[in-house]
């Protein structure tokens, strides 16, 4: 499969692959499931995080400073190589993304207070940001957007790694056949995978309506339900949202390699 290697990621045929879902900023619970994840994983496996890491929860530098020492962590292990570990683009990390280029948008004070209903103010807190402030800049025009924006990009680059975590964020994530795909929340099946543009991260709908294989996938597996529908893992799909950030677990699912979920864990 010939995909951009930049937007999308080529897992290879892993021993097993993890999953997790949106943790949403829930850094207790995230350092919890990577506790139980450390002492089991084995080199040859591949562990992905499902997006929206972050976002709604307070916690947004914390949880992705835990992000980060356990890569370092994972990465230490014999055998272990950079490409195994995966992080996905999901809703929360495309938001935080266009609100830094929110000096391009049309019409900013009202991307921005959509945004900020959505929960990306938790992520704006978290790296010193102030919604009244933006939206006080949205008002006097792209000039003062832009400092704006600039000083949200700087606080970001002052935390070592954080930059370079959002901006490894891929679109999706799969095997090799019988195909395993890892999107974040969404998959319109009537389009190649190619041409899915936001449907990762928007187009949610859909995802329950999956009666079949795609295109050479056999299981697709998605990290977040905004319908707030709990775990559900049939015989082509698994949703492994339990409401991590609104009240409930954070779920990490274990596959083996022709989709067939060997282990689900909670925190």
């Amino acid at each position: 499969m010939n995909l951009d290697t930049a937007k999308f990621a080529r897992l290879g045929r892993p021993k097993r692959l993890w999953a997790v879902a949106a943790a949403h900023s829930q850094v207790d619970r995230l350092m919890a499931l990577h506790d139980v994840i450390g002492e089991r994983y084995e080199p040859g496996e591949r562990l992905i995080y499902l997006g929206n890491m972050i976002g709604v929860g307070a916690q947004v530098c914390e949880t992705v400073e835990e992000l980060l020492q356990f890569r370092r962590a994972l990465l230490a292990l014999p055998g272990m190589l950079a490409d195994d570990i995966v992080y996905l683009r999901g809703a929360q990390e495309e938001m935080w993304q266009k609100l830094l280029q929110l000096q391009f948008a049309p019409n900013p004070t009202e991307v921005l207070t959509w945004m900020l209903a959505q929960g990306v103010d938790a992520t704006l807190a978290g790296y010193g940001g102030r919604a009244r402030e933006g939206m006080g800049a949205a008002r006097e025009g792209a000039i003062q957007l832009t400092r704006w924006t600039n000083s949200l990009r700087e606080a970001m680059r002052s935390m070592p790694g954080h930059t370079s975590l959002f901006a490894a964020l891929k679109r999706a994530a799969f095997t090799d056949e019988p195909g395993l795909l890892a999107v974040s929340a969404g998959l319109d099946t009537s389009r190649p995978l190619a041409a899915q543009g936001d449907s990762f991260w928007w187009a949610t709908g859909r995802f329950a309506e999956i009666a079949g294989p795609y295109e050479t996938f056999v299981r697709m597996i998605r990290g977040f339900d905004p319908a707030g529908g709990g775990v559900q893992v049939g015989e082509f799909t698994a949703t492994l949202d339990a409401g991590c950030g609104r009240g409930g677990p954070l779920v990490a699912g274990l596959f083996e390699p022709d989709g067939t979920l060997a282990d689900l864990i909670e925190a």
